[in-house]
């Protein structure tokens, strides 16, 4: 792919360390390419990562998996998509890991990464971890990612009630992320509706996106302290820059108690109007 500073989406980015005095151990990074001298097709692609792990090790960890990622879908030569993430998640975890070995103060390290790839209008997400990917369409939002945490399963298998998860004392518990002895697969479902199966959620990847659409990546240093319908709620009537420090700022004012970073992707809306949606610019 070509890079080239003109990207066919409107883009807006926070990162905060929080309120809590700790390290911001969050990393992003978002691109924007044409697909080749050929085919001049646009394309951005945008990660958000958390870092896992003590003495700045978590630090290290994300931005190793958002270099990595950020360089291998860079490089992509032809390959679809979803197989670009496969390889890409797995080199990532595999280097996490490997460092970590080396080096004993950063044993155990990880990285969560939330992946967010448009290429003309059409979305393909991937993902490992608990840092979550939205579509905000109009009045509505949807998470189009599924956590990997102990509680998610739960729910799932119905051993716990939704309601029980917010206080739940394993909401932290990863069930998979990069650095792992074992290299993480990227799931790769999008899920449009609760009652999505896997194989559904599997096809619905190459989702064309519509005028006014905004795809939200996040840590959950936002989502543990911001409900969905507040995170939908900031992006009306304001500039994709306003709602994300808006989102962080309101983070922060309820605690701010770990790393809070939001990455914004807007299509542009129709030039005619954008009725009680987010304002270009």
């Amino acid at each position: 792919m070509i890079r080239t500073n003109q990207a066919h989406l409107f883009i807006a980015a926070q990162t905060h360390p929080g309120m809590s005095g700790k390290n911001n151990e969050d990393n992003f990074a978002v691109s924007a390419h044409l697909l080749s001298s050929i085919n001049p097709t646009p394309s951005v692609f945008a990660i958000v990562s958390d870092g896992i792990g003590g003495h700045r090790a978590g630090e290290v960890a994300s931005e190793m998996a958002v270099n990595i990622i950020s360089e291998m879908v860079e490089k992509r030569e032809g390959g679809y998509p979803l197989a670009v993430f496969q390889q890409s998640f797995y080199r990532a975890s595999e280097s996490i890991y490997q460092k970590a070995e080396d080096d004993s103060a950063r044993r155990g390290m990880g990285a969560t990464a939330a992946c967010a790839w448009v290429i003309g209008t059409q979305l393909y997400i991937a993902y490992a971890g608990d840092s979550r990917i939205y579509l905000v369409r109009g009045r509505n939002i949807r998470q189009l990612s599924r956590d990997h945490t102990w509680v998610q399963e739960a729910l799932e298998k119905g051993i716990i009630e939704r309601n029980a998860i917010k206080n739940h004392p394993n909401l932290h518990v990863i069930r998979r992320y990069l650095g792992a002895s074992e290299p993480s697969e990227p799931d790769l479902r999008l899920f449009l509706r609760p009652e999505d199966t896997d194989a559904q959620a599997k096809r619905n990847q190459g989702l064309n996106l519509e005028p006014g659409d905004v795809i939200l990546l996040c840590s959950d240093g936002l989502t543990d302290l911001v409900g969905d319908d507040e995170i939908r709620d900031a992006l009306q009537k304001r500039t994709l820059n306003q709602a994300a420090l808006a989102l962080v700022t309101l983070a922060n004012s309820r605690g701010g108690h770990d790393n809070i970073t939001i990455v914004l992707l807007g299509v542009p809306p129709p030039a005619s109007s954008n009725p009680g949606g987010w304002v270009a610019g």
